[in-house]
Parts: structure tokens; C-alpha cells; sequence
């Protein structure tokens, strides 16, 4: 009977660890703090020099990038052609074209064809 109690306990111990594992709270990008703050030609430069060592340095990272307004959508900001930033909501449209603007957002990767770095979760610093 004693021995069943303990498996029980463990039992349920191990539920709620792996339940607390699987079910994580998302990461706020918003109030991290960066870890690198670069401009969008070096990044895209250093992205098209050696793609694999620079994807291992910032994949996943929280990153601020420094560069112009190429091209904007509702939700979604290019800087100088080689940043795509992709943001949760809507943004005002005070955003204008050939402006410098800072940007705040996570790197999920690195487009060949289009060479691209792209960034999600994104906020405008101002």
C-alpha cells in the first residue's frame, strides 16, 4: 500500500512538471532587452558572407535594427530591401517612406531567395 502511495506522489509530480515544460508562457519581445543593435545592411551582409554561422549568432535573438522605409504594409515594414519585419497589430500610418527608423524584433530565419532577414513579434522604438 505504501508502495503505492509513492508512485502515486511521483506519479503526479511528473505530471505537473512536464504539464509546466509543455505549456510555457510565450516570450514578450516588447520588453526584453536587445541583445545585438545593428543596422539592416550589416545584418543582410553578414547573412549573405556566411548564412550558417550568422544564423547559429542570431536565430531566436531579440535584435534592434537601424535602417530606411522601403516598403510598409498594414502589419509588416521592409528596411533598406533586406529587412522584412512582421508586427502583431497594425500600426499607425505615421510611417514614412525613406524615413530612418529603429526596430525591435525576433529573428526567425533568413530568406535565399528573396534575401531576406526576417524578423516577427516587432515594435517600433522610438
Amino acid at each position: 500500500m505504501r508502495k503505492r502511495i509513492i508512485v502515486f506522489i511521483v506519479f503526479i509530480i511528473l505530471v505537473i512538471v512536464g504539464y509546466n515544460y509543455i505549456y510555457q508562457t510565450h516570450r514578450d519581445i516588447e520588453n526584453e532587452i536587445a541583445q545585438y543593435k545593428i543596422t539592416s545592411n550589416k545584418i543582410a551582409l553578414e547573412f549573405i558572407e556566411n548564412a550558417t554561422e550568422t544564423e547559429t549568432k542570431y536565430l531566436n535573438t531579440t535584435i534592434e535594427v537601424i535602417g530606411m522605409v522601403s516598403e510598409k504594409d498594414s502589419n509588416t515594414i521592409t528596411l533598406d530591401d533586406k529587412v522584412f519585419c512582421q508586427f502583431e497589430t497594425s500600426f499607425k500610418n505615421t510611417i514614412v517612406f525613406d524615413s530612418k527608423i529603429k526596430i525591435k524584433g525576433r529573428v526567425i530565419g533568413y530568406d535565399d531567395l528573396l534575401e531576406q532577414v526576417k524578423l516577427d513579434q516587432c515594435t517600433i522604438i522610438e
